[in-house]
């Protein structure tokens, strides 16, 4: 690894004696780490645990994630194991059910991570500004399968009028992605001090951009996952004495590995085995008067759909159900007034369950119901299909179900849910979203993954 030459003078300063062991930790391979889905893992996997996660553990080798099924099922997440450490903020600092926004939150390993930590009476804001990197976003959201999410597709300065409506914000800032450089080349080559300048300036910007939506005395997460000072500890600084905020403390251990300092907390190849990561945790303490959007305090009535939804839905007395475009979506009613207000202020992608999408007089249920852990599976005809044909399925390609009765039909993997298929007896018509589907051909001498499968299969 050709490391760029001013990118060793900033980090040798910043690193002094401890340089070189640095440089050493970058030839090394990085390692492979996932983070189960609690809501659909039910046992403890005989692994290396991440020490910060209780969820999250360090695989001995990397397999072919796209050849899993149960990754494709939203089974457990590929993520990288430093940036798990947002568990340890969010247990101690949000423990109470809250609106919180992930403002830059593709492809969506921390929005995952916060459904899993977050009060399940919360509502979690995950948005994206690039519309492509959006709908991969809200792909990684449906097949984690919580309801009490909205995904939007928005710039950092459409959150400013939403005066004091967030809990909490993270903030995984866009950054010159120093600590990626041993998984991604391409971050080394477009490495250079004016593209770590340019990234300061953007990230002030769009901090400034969504302070006023954070109300006072709220939480805010800043993290990134480069090395310099300037986007990490003055980034935080920056926000103490401009924005108005107070730095909070995370008790750590110190077989972590983990690096504190005056601002915040540092992961280094050499010290943490995981990659280089920057976090901190402020609380916000201005007390400018900001004008707070009010939402309407009365019970608000909703007329449930006429269709035969319901069923589906476990506990169904407990959401809403309305239309969305030509699907009919669910969402918690404990959240429809906020829910309701975020759908007339932001582009929304997704919100809640997309249960069915109408075609006609047709209903066709949606790849998000059979993913979502609040599918009521005891009305549904459902299919088991072994690792070969789940592949198929995922790459969109004809299956037979000669055994199943006809019509629509809910298509498994060691018992976790996969998606949806019209069985018409001779054959099958998927229902597996096409922007889904796996691209990869399968290789000929392919087999299935016995070490995940062993793993992760009760």
């Amino acid at each position: 690894m050709k490391l760029p030459q001013a990118f060793i003078n900033r980090t040798a300063l910043l690193l002094g004696d401890s340089f070189s062991l640095f440089v050493d930790a970058l030839q090394l391979p990085a390692p492979t780490s996932i983070r189960i889905n609690p809501a659909k893992i039910f046992h403890t996997p005989q692994l290396e645990q991440v020490p910060w996660s209780s969820r999250g553990y360090y695989l001995p080798e990397r397999p072919l994630f796209t050849l899993d099924p149960l990754l494709h099922a939203g089974a457990y997440y590929v993520q990288e194991a430093s940036s798990m450490f947002l568990e340890q903020i969010v247990k101690l600092y949000i423990p109470q059910a809250v609106k919180m926004l992930d403002l830059c939150a593709a492809p969506g390993g921390k929005t995952t991570h916060l459904l899993s930590l977050l009060h399940p009476d919360s509502l979690l804001v995950a948005n994206e500004y690039v519309r492509s990197r959006a709908y991969i976003l809200s792909e990684n959201i449906q097949k984690w399968g919580h309801s009490n999410v909205l995904v939007s597709n928005n710039q950092p300065e459409d959150f400013t009028p939403l005066s004091s409506f967030f809990d909490a914000v993270l903030v995984d800032a866009p950054c010159s992605g120093e600590g990626m450089f041993r998984k991604d080349a391409g971050a080394i080559e477009e490495w250079s001090v004016a593209n770590v300048e340019k990234c300061v300036a953007r990230q002030r910007s769009l901090l400034k951009d969504v302070w006023p939506s954070l109300k006072n005395e709220g939480i805010l997460i800043y993290s990134t996952c480069t090395y310099n000072r300037d986007e990490n500890e003055h980034a935080v600084k920056w926000i103490m004495e401009e924005l108005g905020a107070e730095l909070l403390s995370v008790k750590i251990d110190e077989a972590w590995g983990v690096t504190p300092t005056d601002f915040g907390y540092r992961f280094y190849p050499h010290k943490t085995k995981g990659e280089g990561l920057f976090m901190a945790v402020l609380r916000k303490t201005n007390t400018e008067q900001c004008l707070r959007i009010k939402t309407d305090k009365k019970k608000i009535s909703f007329t449930k759909q006429q269709l035969d939804v319901e069923p589906f839905i476990v506990q169904s007395q407990n959401y809403v159900f309305q239309n969305f475009g030509n699907k009919i979506i669910a969402f918690p009613s404990y959240q429809a007034d906020s829910i309701q207000f975020l759908l007339k202020q932001l582009q929304v992608l997704q919100v809640g369950i997309f249960l069915m999408e109408c075609k006609g007089k047709d209903l066709i249920p949606q790849a998000g119901l059979a993913l979502s852990v609040s599918l009521n599976r005891t009305n549904c005809e459902t299919a088991a299909l072994d690792w070969h044909t789940a592949l198929l399925y995922l790459r969109n390609e004809n299956i037979q179900l000669p055994s199943s009765p006809k019509g629509f039909v809910l298509v498994c993997y060691k018992n976790k849910a996969l998606g949806w298929v019209k069985n018409l007896g001779n054959r099958c018509n998927s229902l597996y979203p096409s922007e889904w589907r796996i691209r990869m051909t399968i290789p000929p001498d392919a087999i299935e993954n016995s070490f995940l499968s062993k793993l992760l299969h009760e």
